[in-house]
């Protein structure tokens, strides 16, 4: 799946929120974008998360090329910066605020109730609000072909998989790689392991947090030494601990998630990433803001699946010479059920 992706130099300086934004038009009302300013709210992870804080805000950043519009960021550095961060967002009189994480659901909502002539649209988070969008993916759906993959290049049979913390968008990648997993199992009549994620108990490895590294590659060593040589972290940037275990043990490889851990992960971890489990947060986004500035807002929430291409998986890289031409058209043909109908992926956590 093609990916735009900002210059990261076009960060620098945007952690301090600039004034000047225009007034708030009425609800309903339709503004120029001339007069159009935006503002994303991170989560705790920080902007260059290597994650979803990363691909707001680089969709953000296309928004501003594509319509012409002043956008910026106000980054969070720990749980107490949360409300006050979207408060200081809705100061600045942007008609649109973009929030990125469950941890920012509570904060969001509170300001959506308070200001209700300002849009709100929320990352990874499913809530209501008549003034909030939610923009989610089904991640399920990419992740059970990760998990398909990962159970045809294994050569121990046994993958692994861990989260930051036990939370919907968070498990939702971990149900559909088992269940990839098993998938492989019942086609090819093979007993590959997956270590990490007992899903119909719904509880599993997790880390606590999503940015304590040591952590990552602690964990992610646990489940070399039982014999995984595929592992998936679902944990932000927690997961670069699990790519420098990998690096430390030969014939180990990672999948990364939320956006091409080839191109984000630093250089001497690329070689290790087999594929990843992309949400295409950019596009979802740039649409989003184009809606409000025609006026044409809604609080339906977008949900991100293979059919429309909010969700995939990435090329395989360097790591292509482990994937057979007959594992990579039998990928190939589970996306196309999945999109189909003819393969369902479930989880309690599937977005709505």
């Amino acid at each position: 799946m093609a990916r735009l992706t900002a210059p990261l130099a076009m960060m620098a300086g945007a952690a301090l929120l600039l004034a000047g934004c225009a007034t708030a038009p009425d609800a309903g009302g339709e503004s120029s974008a001339s007069e159009y300013c935006a503002r994303m709210v991170t989560n705790s992870g920080g902007l260059e998360d290597r994650s979803f804080n990363q691909s707001s805000w680089e969709g953000l950043q296309q928004a501003s090329a594509q319509y012409d519009i002043d956008v910026n960021a106000i980054v969070s550095t720990s749980e107490t910066d949360l409300a006050p961060n979207v408060a200081q967002a809705v100061d600045t009189g942007c008609q649109f605020i973009l929030t990125v994480g469950w941890e920012l659901a509570d904060a969001t909502i509170a300001e959506a109730e308070a200001n209700p002539d300002v849009h709100f649209a929320i990352v990874d988070e499913q809530v209501d609000g008549a003034n909030i969008k939610p923009i989610v993916f089904d991640t399920a759906q990419a992740a059970f072909l990760a998990g398909y993959l990962a159970a045809g290049v294994t050569q121990t049979g046994i993958v692994a998989t861990f989260g930051g913390g036990n939370q919907p968008p968070v498990t939702l990648f971990m149900d559909g790689f088992v269940d990839g997993v098993a998938e492989y199992n019942t086609a090819h009549g093979t007993s590959v392991r997956a270590l990490g994620w007992d899903k119909d108990a719904q509880d599993g490895t997790f880390t606590g947090d999503f940015e304590d590294i040591a952590k990552g590659k602690s964990f992610t060593q646990g489940f070399i030494d039982q014999g995984a040589d595929v592992i998936l972290p679902v944990a932000g940037q927690v997961g670069e601990g699990a790519a420098a275990a990998a690096s430390e043990n030969t014939g180990v490889s990672i999948i990364w998630v939320d956006n091409d851990g080839y191109e984000t992960l630093p250089a001497e971890f690329r070689p290790l990433v087999l594929t990843s489990v992309l949400k295409n947060m950019e596009d979802a986004v740039v649409k989003i803001v184009g809606d409000d500035i025609a006026g044409d807002f809604d609080n339906a929430p977008f949900v991100g699946t293979l059919e429309n291409g909010g969700v995939e998986i990435a090329p395989f890289h360097d790591r292509a010479s482990l994937v057979s031409p007959e594992l990579a058209a039998e990928v190939d043909g589970i996306r196309q059920g999945i999109i189909d109908g003819d393969i369902v992926v479930s989880s309690p956590s599937t977005p709505e």
